[in-house]
């Protein structure tokens, strides 16, 4: 192929390797990604209750009509309990006292008097605290604690429950916990490349290459969500520094292997990095494009956490990529074969294709029976994916945090001596007649009580307390009744953190129906594109969604036999599906279009096979990478990234172990030519026979089609 486009490349690929450029390309954009988070830095938000709410549902229009009252205000609730038996006669009074000297000393505003339970065991006061960021309310919430701790009498426990400490309890989870899960993500990747290259200078290439994109990607993608006023939150970060690790450090195995089988046949290392770059940069380009396309598909999300997040790791997706494309492959060529030592490639070695590994050992047996192989993987993956028709979703309050804080053993505690839904009450907000929406309320089922908080400019907003239990089936029933018996009354609206939950599942279900499949027509397009083919894109597709429900299954045995989670996130199943359709692609990518390359000049089955001697090795270390990066996410005690992380990490050692090594390279023999239909790849052979061209005459390629027959 000729033309001003590949002359282009072809000069812009010089440049990056050349003998007297590659310093600039590998030193310039290094310095310039340190200095812009150094001296820019990542931008700023003020976090709002909105951030996750679905953008149009009932609760989070109760939300926007709560902004506008006067002392918009969250709730934290105060629960005394007695160390020993019951509270002493006159301990309300103290209590009561105790109270109003914390509200004075933090400048809170007044609330309802202090009430003891039936049984006398505990006694709760209900304390408004302003509605502030998530940073300032987990203060607020811990002064709260601190004070009440030290101002209650002998002989009582002071706890805080509500929605306001639920909050500072979740944002505890995220206190530093960036930086941890940065540092703990480098350490992983620092210790598989090591292992991975076995020398004790390689591996500090690609991971100051990768680390400062991380951070590049991290100052880009806030700044860029905050000219654009999208939300993002305080995983948001976390999860792009371990995508952008992930696929940075995939894509860098990919180009690094590469390398160094061309410095087998290259004496002069500049012209080697130049055809690796060549070889590889279709591979990368084309799997981070379809990526980046995954990743911006939830931009159409109802949540605007959601949206941000998308928009950030496509941002990370093509920050690291384009390091890899041009500061990795200038860094290593600065430097001689010998940050390879001590295994330092050689001219007339063994290339990686022709060597008996054990990738070569595999295809050989898939080459032998190639339908068994096809078939057997394909009941083993069907018979993991039947556990998601018994996966439950929806996670309660309760079960969001790996470790039991504060605000939920208390909310438990309270349950035992008052109605379980008095630490989180519903919020119904109106602009019609407040009478008549509070006699709905009070005489709707599961209500225990029900009052008008606040009104100011023709907004009412009623708190109701709930017999059941936050997070709850029969709370969630609840509200679905309340809403039905509201339903008839103009501009009223069922919010609360119930009320949310509710809203947050229908929101999660909408956005599955609507880009889980727009994803697969996407990855569907990308591939048609740059394989030029419909069998095999189709194919591929069909062994991606195979992989990603088979995870989803074992995920499942893994959560309730394992790790004790009740129920999978609403979330979780949205982006599993994103990221290991997304970053599954990129396996099949590395083996197609190498298998293309090879079968020009040796058949498609054969072709096949080179390609999964080629590749096997760098495949499988990327997935095992990418597996242990998103693991991390375990570090964090949240549930769901506990979850998001435990699926990835099985779906990508499945497709890693299995779908890329077995069942792909024996669809390809088994199917031979046609794989590549309508297309045709082999040129001038058939697939097991090559053309000798200077006779005409067939010769084998290899018996049954194996590779070095």
């Amino acid at each position: 192929m000729s033309g001003p486009a590949p002359d282009l490349l072809a000069r812009i690929r010089a440049l990056i390797t050349g003998r007297r450029t590659a310093w600039a390309f590998a030193l310039v954009p290094l310095l310039l990604a340190g200095a812009a988070a150094g001296v820019v830095g990542e931008a700023g938000r003020t976090s709002s209750p909105l951030d996750s709410l679905p953008r149009d549902a009932d609760s989070t229009i109760a939300a926007e009509l709560q902004d506008r009252l006067p002392e918009d205000a969250s709730t934290a609730v105060v629960l005394f309990t007695a160390d020993q038996g019951k509270l002493d006669p006159g301990a309300v009074g103290a209590l009561q006292g105790a109270v109003d000297d914390v509200r004075t000393q933090l400048e809170l505003p007044p609330g309802p008097p202090v009430t003891p339970s039936e049984d006398g065991t505990a006694a709760l006061a209900v304390v408004p605290v302003p509605q502030v960021g998530a940073a300032e309310n987990a203060e607020l919430v811990g002064e709260l604690r601190d004070s009440l701790d030290a101002a209650v009498p002998d002989g009582v426990t002071a706890q805080v429950t509500g929605p306001a400490a639920v909050q500072a309890d979740l944002a505890a989870v995220f206190d530093g916990a960036n930086t941890s899960l940065l540092l703990t993500t480098a350490l992983v990747v620092a210790v598989l490349l090591l292992l991975t290259y076995r020398s004790p200078v390689l591996w500090l290439i690609p991971l100051t290459v990768v680390g400062v994109a991380d951070r590049l990607a991290a100052v880009l993608a806030t700044h860029v969500l905050a000219a654009v006023n999208i939300a993002w939150d305080e995983s948001t970060i976390g999860i792009l520094s371990v995508l952008v690790f992930g696929a940075g450090t995939d894509y860098a195995l990919l180009l690094i292997s590469r390398y160094r089988d061309e410095l087998r046949h290259e004496e002069n290392r500049f012209t080697a990095m130049a055809h690796a770059l060549r070889r590889t940069a279709e591979a990368v380009l084309s799997s981070s494009v379809t990526v980046v396309l995954g990743l911006l598909t939830l931009l159409l999300s109802l949540i605007p956490s959601t949206r941000g997040l998308g928009l950030a790791c496509a941002i990370g997706v093509l920050t690291a990529a384009s390091f890899v494309l041009v500061v990795l492959p200038a860094a290593l060529v600065v430097f001689g074969r010998w940050i390879f030592w001590p295994k330092v490639p050689r001219v007339g070695q063994q290339s990686l294709v022709e060597s008996r590994t054990l990738w070569h050992r595999v295809g050989d047996a898939v080459a032998v029976r190639p339908a068994v192989y096809v078939v057997g993987s394909a009941i083993v993956l069907g018979v993991l994916a039947l556990n998601v028709l018994r996966i439950d979703t929806g996670l309660g309050p309760a079960d969001q945090f790996l470790e039991k804080p504060e605000a939920i053993a208390a909310s438990e505690r309270l349950a035992e001596s008052f109605p379980a839904g008095t630490s989180d009450p519903v919020q119904v907000l109106t602009r019609g007649n407040a009478e008549q929406v509070l006699s709905e309320v009070r005489d709707s089922d599961g209500v225990r009580s029900a009052q008008v908080s606040r009104s100011a400019d023709g907004i009412t907003e009623i708190t109701a307390v709930i017999d059941a239990a936050p997070g709850s089936e029969e709370s969630t029933a609840t509200v679905i009744g309340l809403r039905a018996a509201l339903a008839d009354l103009d501009q009223t609206y069922v919010g609360g953190t119930q009320a949310q939950a509710v809203d947050a599942t229908d929101a999660a279900a909408r956005d599955r129906m609507v880009i889980l499949p727009l994803i697969v027509v996407l990855v569907l397009g990308a591939l048609i594109l740059l394989l030029r083919s419909l069998l095999a894109p189709f194919l591929l597709v069909l062994t991606v969604l195979a992989t990603y429900l088979a995870s989803l299954g074992l995920s499942w045995l893994v959560f309730t036999q394992v790790l004790g989670f009740p129920a999978l996130d609403v979330g979780v199943p949205l982006l599993a599906f994103l990221f290991l359709v997304a970053l599954g692609v990129d396996y099949n990518i590395f083996l197609v279009t190498r298998a293309k390359e090879e079968a020009a000049a040796h058949g498609s089955k054969a072709g096949m096979l080179r390609a999964l001697t080629a590749t096997g090795g760098v495949i499988t270390s990327a997935g095992i990478l990418l597996a242990a990066v998103f693991a991390v996410l375990g570090v964090l005690p949240l549930v769901v990234l506990a979850q998001l992380g435990v699926v990835i990490c099985i779906g990508v050692l499945l497709d890693t172990l299995l779908v890329r090594t077995v069942v792909v390279p024996a669809l390809g023999v088994l199917l031979g030519e046609t794989f590549w239909w309508p297309r045709r790849v082999s040129g001038d052979h058939r697939d097991g026979v090559r053309r000798d061209a200077g006779a005409g005459a067939l010769t084998p390629a290899g018996r049954d089609g194996r590779i070095g027959g």
